[in-house]
């Protein structure tokens, strides 16, 4: 089976859906028979070890990120590889190039909803594009043979809008890259803070929907005791006396170091897709607080951390409190445990192909469909 991947979310500092591919493209070469193409922007045309980049102009201050403006290149690129099976992981260009090449080819394509585009848009420019964005989400993701949604939550969105044959898949998170293994004991130190200090983590973009005020609300509440470190590109510079700033894309070693020698991690964003941070930080061995909305509410299970009222620094602060007032190590321990049953790469790959194994049609398969 050649299976051909493709998106433009993809650059240097991207987060969740380069994750999924990269881990994907490792793990599918080990298995016998399974050929894994991958299609990415570029600036020129290159290909190496099974990725293809496709010349794509930038976007202007967009970090990396690339833009298709033309179908042909990615449709010839198809036309030359001859897969079995393409699946596309965004809702612009390349979905409609991989849904041609699809029809021209006569293979089944399978459209992956990573993101949510009308909240996005919406988070971006106000809502005056809701309607048509609901249509053209509708028209585009009802062309797949297959759409898979990463959470119940966005499989809910899709089947609203009318969007039949979806099937939730959710993601895994990289058990060697992150495990308790690699807590640093000396971190605190090198924050200047006491042993007996509860230090919070959050990392990723500093995103307007990740709601970090919320985050900030929380330490202030919280006061002495507690420090909050925030890793990652455009975080605040204004922020509490009780936290720390790395105002910087860090590689994943480095994030993982973090991650695994903090007490716990904080999440605000109430509009989570799936939420691959929360994932890494269970599976460095660290138990997580968050907000009861978008995807974590399905992915943090109550032995794993805590949740809480979304947009409310106090009622996190509180949360914070009563997660320490429990056996926050031994609900660490249990985060670690949860995501090697259930996110397991292995798992998610082994899904996956049951998925394609449907579409073509090659094997039964059993699964409840979403809408």
């Amino acid at each position: 089976m050649h299976i051909a991947d493709m998106t433009m979310f993809y650059a240097p500092a991207s987060g969740g859906v380069r994750t999924y591919l990269d881990a994907k493209h490792r793990r599918l070469r080990q298995y016998p028979g399974v050929q894994h193409s991958l299609l990415i922007p570029g600036n020129v045309y290159r290909q190496h070890d099974g990725i293809y980049q496709i010349p794509t102009p930038p976007l202007p201050f967009a970090k990396g990120y690339r833009f298709p403006i033309r179908r042909t290149p990615w449709r010839n690129v198809l036309r030359a590889l001859q897969p079995d099976v393409i699946e596309v992981g965004d809702p612009y260009l390349t979905a409609w190039a991989a849904l041609d090449a699809g029809r021209r080819q006569d293979v089944p394509v399978i459209g992956f909803y990573h993101s949510d585009l009308p909240l996005l848009v919406r988070n971006r420019i106000g809502s005056w594009l809701d309607t048509n964005l609901d249509a053209y989400v509708a028209r585009l993701y009802g062309n797949f043979d297959r759409v898979l949604a990463p959470s119940r939550v966005m499989a809910d969105k899709l089947c609203r809008l009318g969007v039949r044959n979806v099937y939730v898949q959710p993601l895994g998170v990289d058990l060697d890259a992150f495990r308790p293994e690699l807590r640093d004991t000396d971190l605190k130190r090198q924050l200047g803070l006491e042993e007996s200090v509860r230090l919070l983590v959050f990392a990723g973009r500093g995103s307007r929907e990740k709601n970090l005020p919320v985050l900030l609300e929380c330490v202030q509440h919280l006061g002495k005791g507690y420090h909050l470190l925030l890793v990652g590109s455009d975080m605040p510079t204004r922020v509490p006396h009780n936290v720390s700033v790395i105002n910087h894309f860090c590689p994943l070693g480095e994030v993982a170091r973090l991650m695994a020698s903090s007490d716990a991690l904080l999440h605000a964003g109430d509009q989570e897709t799936f939420g691959l941070v929360v994932l890494e930080a269970m599976a460095s061995g660290i138990p997580v607080v968050a907000v009861r909305a978008g995807a974590l509410a399905e992915i943090i299970p109550s032995h794993c951390g805590r949740l809480c009222r979304p947009n409310d620094g106090k009622a996190m602060a509180t949360a914070v409190r009563e997660l320490f007032e429990d056996d926050a190590r031994l609900i660490g321990e249990q985060a670690r445990q949860h995501v090697e049953a259930q996110h397991a790469w292995d798992a998610v790959i082994a899904g996956l192909l049951a998925h394609y194994h449907a579409v073509l049609g090659s094997t039964a398969f059993e699964a409840v469909v979403h809408g």
